[in-house]
C-alpha cells in the first residue's frame, strides 16, 4: 500500500488487489481522507459546540467538572462531530450483481457485487470513524442478513464478516424488499441503498419513496458495469440472464447499441428525476468509477442531514 500513490488507492482495480476486505476498507477511507484538499470533517469538526445534561451510563470523558463544581450538576461538552445519525446500508446481493459482461477481458473489472461490497465496507468504516451508528442488511428477493446499527468500533467487524461471506443469490425483488425494510425501520435515519436496481422501475421508486414517507434520508448508489451502460462490444456476443428467467440471446451488439444506450439513459434519467422530486440522493456509478466519487456523495449528504 505504501508504494502506491494516494490517488491510486481510490481506483477499484488497485483496491481489489490489496487483500482482505478489512484492509481494503481502511485503505480506501484513509486514502480518500488524505486526498481531500480541505479537512474531511468540514461542517462537522471536533470543535466545542455546547453543553448538554449528562445521561446515566455515558462515558464521563467529556463531563465538565468545573461546571459541576459551580452548579452541582453533570454537564457534558458536546462537539460538532457528535450526531444522532443512524445509518443502514441495504446491499443488493441478487444474481444480476455478480454478472460479468467481459469475463475474458485481459484485466477483468470488479463485478457489481464486489464493487458494492467494497463500497459498503468503506462507508461503514467512514460512519464509524465519524462516530455515527451504522448497520447493514443484505437482500436478493428477500432480506437475508441484518446487522442492527451501532456506533462501537467492533460494529465494523460484524459488518465486514457479513460482507465477506455475501455471495450472489437468487432473483431480484428490489421494490418489495425496500418496502419491507421501510416498514421495519421505526427510527428515522439515513438509508443507503447499493444496487443495480434491475427491477420494475416503478416498484423500485415506490420502495424508495416509502422511506421518504417515513421521514428517512435516502442515498442511492446505482451500480452498473460500464458495458451495461454502453454495450460497447466489438464482436458477436451471447447474452444470458444470470437469474435464469430468460433464455440466452446471441446478437451483434453494434446493431442495437444506439437504441440500447438511449434506453439506459431514459432509465437512469427517470430514476434521477423521480428521486430528485422526492429529495432522494441518486448517485449513478459504474464499476470503474473511483470510490472517491461515492465517498464524496456520502459526505455531501451527511452535511445536509446535520
Amino acid at each position: 500500500m505504501s508504494s502506491a500513490p494516494p490517488g491510486q488507492l481510490l481506483d477499484p482495480q488497485v483496491i481489489s488487489r490489496l487483500g482482505s476486505i478489512d484492509f481494503i476498507a481502511r485503505a480506501l477511507v484513509e486514502g480518500f481522507l488524505v486526498g481531500l484538499h480541505r479537512s474531511p470533517y468540514h461542517g462537522f469538526s471536533v470543535e466545542f459546540a455546547e453543553y448538554r445534561q449528562y445521561q446515566p451510563g455515558e462515558s464521563t470523558q467529556y463531563v465538565d467538572w468545573r461546571v459541576y463544581a459551580k452548579t452541582d450538576r453533570h454537564y457534558v461538552k458536546v462537539f460538532h462531530e457528535e450526531t444522532n445519525l443512524s445509518a443502514r446500508i441495504l446491499l443488493d446481493v441478487s444474481g444480476t450483481m455478480a454478472a460479468h459482461p467481459e469475463p475474458d477481458a485481459p484485466t477483468p473489472r470488479l463485478t457489481k457485487l464486489d464493487y458494492s461490497k467494497l463500497l459498503a465496507a468503506a462507508l461503514s468504516y467512514l460512519f464509524i470513524k465519524q462516530n455515527d451508528a451504522v448497520g447493514l442488511a443484505t437482500f436478493d428477493q428477500e432480506v437475508l442478513e441484518i446487522v442492527p446499527p451501532r456506533s462501537q468500533r467492533r460494529q465494523l467487524h460484524r459488518i465486514l464478516k457479513v460482507l465477506d461471506r455475501a455471495r450472489a443469490g437468487r432473483t431480484t425483488d428490489v421494490g418489495r424488499v425496500l418496502n419491507e425494510m421501510a416498514r421495519r425501520m421505526w427510527r428515522r435515519g439515513l438509508v443507503v441503498v447499493i444496487s443495480d436496481l434491475i427491477d420494475d422501475v416503478e416498484a423500485v421508486l415506490a420502495g424508495l419513496k416509502h422511506f421518504r414517507h417515513r421521514q428517512h434520508e435516502v442515498l442511492v448508489f446505482h451500480v452498473l458495469d460500464p458495458r451495461e451502460v454502453d454495450l460497447a462490444f466489438d464482436r458477436p456476443a451471447e447474452f444470458f440472464d444470470p437469474e435464469g428467467e430468460v433464455e440466452s440471446v446471441e446478437t451483434q451488439p453494434w446493431h442495437l447499441g444506439r437504441d440500447y444506450q438511449e434506453s439506459v439513459k431514459r432509465w437512469r434519467r427517470t430514476l434521477s428525476l423521480e428521486c430528485g422530486q422526492h429529495r432522494i440522493d441518486y448517485v449513478p456509478l459504474t464499476t470503474d468509477t473511483p470510490f472517491e466519487m461515492a465517498l464524496l456523495a456520502y459526505l455531501n449528504q451527511r452535511n445536509r442531514v446535520r
